[in-house]
């Protein structure tokens, strides 16, 4: 069957074609290359000035810090059957340890000092620097989803760190006043309160300065050499054994004792027990203890604005 149409019939109305046209156009548009500038148009980057740590910038984000100690906190402790006890729990079970083998059976002396107290006195100062520092190092790798998501000032996240150690380390103070107490009631030990004791928020603000400038020395390093997370643990056992920690310093030969002193931790641990149990601090140590760290925050503020540019790309 065939259709025919009379001359003069109007044709079928074809279908509006304007708005294919319209969607072809826009499909069009959107496949087209866009020309993007050659330069970022904004770059976030840490400042230009020598010293990494930007006063004005760490001020206005102080409760960040703020929060970010307390996440560090709740985290260690969340499903935790005993809490905070496992912040004294470690030092008092090596101060328990060493005073069996080394106090007992070997003897050492502990320059007129009950040797528990002796210790555990080292162990507290000690266990917040070594702490601090392998916390402080593995600090900005292990915040990769923060790093690549907002920017904040990034040394705050191993001084964030750092807070979560001085919290543990005033607790631990708590159980050394108890651990003087017991002595001074069953033992009738007195403990001499000198003048010393003045400058013991000195020395603890020096022990402060020094872990965090390590810390963030070796957080630099560590987000592109990972090697050094790994060597950390095994070089900080080797100083702990290098330092007096579990004996006084006067068992090393006196010939090499002030090359002995240039160990900064000899002065932060020995001043740390001079000021509390009124021993003497012994001043050049001190003062190398000082100086060193001085120049330890000067490498850590350089390396640190070096490499914080290149954090959230290699993370």
């Amino acid at each position: 069957m065939t259709v025919t149409t009379r001359e003069g019939s109007s044709s079928l109305p074809q279908p509006d074609t304007a708005p294919a046209a319209l969607a072809q156009a826009l499909v069009n548009h959107s496949l087209a290359r866009v020309d993007l500038p050659d330069e970022p148009l904004a770059t976030i980057q840490p400042n230009k000035s020598w010293s990494a740590f930007n006063g004005r910038e760490l001020w206005a984000h102080r409760e960040l810090l703020y929060f970010l100690t307390l996440r560090d906190l709740k985290t260690r402790y969340k499903q935790t059957l005993i809490g905070v006890v496992w912040v004294v729990l470690q030092p008092l079970l090596m101060t328990l340890i060493f005073t069996v083998f080394l106090g007992l059976l070997v003897r050492v002396p502990s320059a007129g000092l009950p040797y528990p107290v002796f210790v555990y006195s080292g162990l507290l100062s000690w266990m917040f620097i070594s702490g601090g520092i392998i916390g402080c190092g593995a600090s900005i790798t292990g915040n990769a989803n923060l790093l690549t998501k907002v920017y904040f000032p990034r040394v705050l996240l191993p001084a964030a760190y750092l807070g979560t150690k001085l919290v543990d380390f005033f607790i631990s103070s708590v159980i050394l006043g108890i651990l003087i107490l017991i002595y001074r009631v069953v033992f009738h030990y007195q403990v001499v309160v000198t003048w010393k004791l003045a400058a013991l928020p000195f020395i603890v603000g020096l022990m402060t300065l020094f872990t965090l400038s390590i810390g963030v020395l070796v957080a630099s390093l560590n987000v592109k050499y990972r090697d050094v997370g790994v060597a950390l643990p095994v070089l900080i056992q080797l100083w702990m054994f290098t330092s007096p920690i579990v004996y006084p310093p006067n068992l090393v030969p006196e010939r090499w004792r002030n090359l002995y002193s240039l160990n900064p931790i000899v002065g932060l641990i020995q001043g740390f027990r001079g000021a509390l149990l009124g021993t003497e601090i012994p001043r050049l140590a001190l003062a190398v203890s000082v100086i060193m760290t001085i120049i330890l925050m000067a490498c850590a503020a350089f390396i640190f604005r070096q490499t914080e540019k290149g954090f959230a790309d290699i993370v």
